[in-house]
């Protein structure tokens, strides 16, 4: 069995010896016979890029592409917007597949999970490998679902460029607000594909206004769709003035034609689109000054004079300097528009040498990844992504060097090149990439193995699945013993759940969901504490008098505060324990056993007698804060979750009646073509099993997204009934 294996992208510099970049979870099947080529049952696959049968037929086309033919880019959107329908027909048309595959058929190429394949979503990041038109892409299908946030945060911190997909009838989504402000913290250069340009509803104008207005982007429009709706049938090249058409009698969208615009057949199309051809060649004249001087200067009297290559020149340069973002259409589902969506990914997305990684590794054995099938290679050039065998000890969002001698040196030669060449951020500071910004858990449970005897293989599978998703947390309960499951969300763990039934064999058993609620505390207090015991000839004595007082910054871990009256020389010999048992003291707080946030805690006073150890200073110090805490008027936190709920206009009163009975706070009703789109808040506990209710309450109709906003105090009489409900459980 195989506990993972490990996606890397590589250094674009020439090196002695192989230098690999941050990586993250490729999905895996933890079976070895996975790591040979073959086709799954049931798929017809083309052959593996170099390869004809089973025979490699170019071994350095395979590995080492020239890196500026390269392109690491991931696939983006919010849930149901077509991601995986759009990989699958990219794959298909590059001839990576043979037959296009469909969601909900459960045969996609990236959606091989038995999980996913059931439920019709993504749920783990996918790793595919292609070449178009002489690129080498490495594709990563990314989940859209809010409980898999993290698979898209740990993907776009490696990738080079992004797609953004969108469903053309909604616009920008919940979660497309989610993915979109990830790429701006990595910095990703990404383009936008407006799909499901065929669906009832769609609207082209309506989708740009709405990136406009809600993603705060400059869209750049290098389409424009021929009909909408019903009546879509192609796009046309703002660049080349050209409009594609593609054949209806084709089933697989490979046969379609490219004919320049005429003012006896498409006076009006040739019009619109000359005039959006002026409006892009002046926004990007805008954004971008070595283009303004080419326009003002060679082609100021006639735009139509201007070369296609320099305008995508330009509009490259702008799409890496991300001041704007590229905007194409089509419908992957019905096939129309995705092979100019290939065209722009290679044209305006930027090459690893663009972005510019130092990341170090020596690896022993290389795969090429095609999803669920992989390619033993002997070796691996700058810019690419590949897999790694067998490593046990690595988590998500490591940095992987060859040793730290060579790290340290690596970051000395990076800042002093950093030094000499005056550069504003040091090649030190971005040798090795930051953490994962792991969101904390909302939801919880316990889980028990069928028989004690199994205790110890269920601890392996949830460590196993822990160094994979780190966002699950795994605890043990100090009153009853058993494990606590803490994840993002109710599908989150019936996955968790899931796979360790498939994956590993065990038939486990859930407890009851629980919302992981905080707690706080109102006013300041004060208590003092003595430990006094002695242990075989040697005394153990602590006196400790601390504060504990609320604060208004939010912050989930305590602010620690040292009076003037405290020793520096006991503080310097004893920090780390005094700071470990206030930190210990916090976990579990008076009310409910939840953690304690948004406090600050103050030493007034520390005297301990000598020889004695730190593991009684922290027991000590853990006491004292704990009394503190019992002392103060206490309040429980609740997760607020930000929700948005689309909606037709005849089921939105049964919906905003339901959420006013949920404690649902709502903060505006948007019109969205003939729907209405409810924004709002409302917390956690109330929403659990909320799917169900809303699927009934409009016919199966409605959609809803979920994200956690913050934590907020509960109302005194639900606080009451929380505690007086846990108390009669207890």
């Amino acid at each position: 069995m195989l506990s993972g294996l490990r996606i890397f992208a590589v250094n674009h510099k020439k090196m002695s010896r192989l230098h690999i970049n941050n990586m993250y979870y490729s999905k895996i099947k933890a079976n070895l016979k996975r790591l040979k080529p073959h086709a799954p049952i049931g798929r017809n696959y083309s052959s593996l890029p170099g390869l004809i049968g089973n025979d490699i037929k170019s071994l350095q086309s395979i590995i080492n592409p020239p890196i500026a033919k390269i392109r690491n880019i991931g696939i983006m959107a919010h849930i149901d917007a077509g991601k995986t329908t759009t990989t699958e027909r990219i794959l298909y048309y590059s001839g990576y597949t043979r037959s296009l595959g469909d969601v909900d058929d459960g045969d996609t190429v990236t959606d091989f999970m038995a999980q996913e394949r059931e439920r019709g979503i993504t749920i783990q990041s996918a790793a595919v490998t292609f070449d178009w038109k002489g690129y080498r892409v490495n594709l990563i299908d990314t989940p859209g679902h809010v409980d898999f946030t993290l698979e898209v945060e740990r993907c776009l911190r490696v990738l080079d460029g992004a797609v953004a997909v969108f469903d053309a009838s909604a616009g920008v989504e919940a979660q497309t607000l989610t993915v979109w402000r990830q790429a701006d913290k990595h910095k990703i250069p990404r383009i936008c594909f407006l799909n499901k340009m065929d669906k009832t509803g769609a609207s082209f104008n309506y989708a740009i206004e709405s990136i406009r207005e809600k993603l705060k982007a400059k869209p750049l429009l290098l389409q424009l769709p021929i009909g909408e709706a019903k009546t879509f049938k192609g796009v046309v090249d703002v660049i080349s003035k050209e409009k594609l058409l593609w054949n209806p009698n084709s089933g697989d969208g490979k046969d379609f034609e490219r004919k320049p615009l005429s003012e006896m057949s498409d006076p009006e199309l040739l019009k619109e689109t000359t005039e959006a051809r002026a409006a892009l060649i002046e926004q990007v004249a805008d954004l971008d000054d070595d283009f303004a001087d080419l326009v003002l200067g060679e082609f100021s009297e006639n735009f139509d004079l201007l070369p296609a290559e320099k305008l995508q020149t330009a509009i490259h340069r702008v799409t890496l300097a991300q001041t704007a973002v590229p905007v194409l259409c089509g419908s992957a589902l019905k096939n129309k528009g995705v092979q100019p969506l290939l065209d722009a990914i290679t044209m305006y997305l930027p090459s690893p040498e663009e972005r510019n990684y130092e990341f170090l590794e020596r690896i022993s054995r290389l795969l090429l990844p095609f999803a669920d099938q992989h390619v033993e290679i002997p070796s691996l050039t700058a810019g690419n992504i590949a897999l790694t065998v067998g490593l046990k000890h690595t988590a998500t969002g490591d940095t992987i060097v060859s040793s730290k001698s060579s790290a340290l040196a690596a970051a000395r030669r990076a800042e002093r090149e950093g030094e000499k060449k005056h550069r504003q951020n040091s090649e030190a500071e971005r040798l090795l990439l930051a953490g994962v910004e792991i969101p904390e858990p909302v939801f919880f449970c316990t889980i028990e193995p069928p028989s004690v005897s199994k205790q110890p293989d269920l601890d392996h599978a949830l460590k196993c699945l822990q160094l994979e998703d780190p966002s699950l947390k795994v605890r043990l309960d100090p009153d009853s013993g058993q494990t606590v499951l803490c994840g993002m969300g109710e599908l989150h763990i019936e996955i968790i759940h899931d796979r360790i039934k498939r994956e590993y064999g065990l038939e486990t058993y859930l407890g009851p969901l629980q919302v992981a609620y905080r707690e706080t505390i109102l006013n300041s207090v004060r208590a003092t504490d003595t430990l006094d015991r002695t242990l075989g000839d040697k005394r153990h004595l602590v006196s400790v008098e601390v504060e504990a007082k609320p604060i208004e910054t939010s912050s989930a871990a305590p602010v620690i505060e040292y009076a003037g009256g405290v020793s520096e020389d006991i503080l310097k010999a004893s920090q780390d324990a005094i700071e470990n048992g206030i930190h210990s003291a916090c976990l579990q707080g008076p009310l409910l056993g939840s953690p304690i946030q948004d406090v600050a805690i103050i030493l007034h006073s520390l005297k301990i007698h000598p020889g004695t150890s730190s593991t009684m200073i922290s027991a000590c110090v853990s006491r004292c804060v704990q009394k503190a805490l019992k002392k103060a008027d206490k309040q429980v936190l609740e997760p607020l979750m930000n929700l948005e709920v689309t909606v037709t206009r005849d089921y939105l009163s049964p919906v905003l009646a339901d959420l006013a009975q949920r404690r649902g706070n709502i903060q505006e009703i948007q019109t969205r073509q003939d729907n209405r789109v409810v924004i709002g808040f409302v917390p956690l506990a109330e929403i659990m099993g909320y799917s169900t209710v809303l699927r009934t309450l409009t016919s199966g109709s409605a959609t809803f997204a979920l994200e956690l906003s913050n934590y907020q105090a509960m109302s005194p009489q639900d606080q009451s009934t929380l505690l007086s409900r846990r108390s009669g459980l207890t």
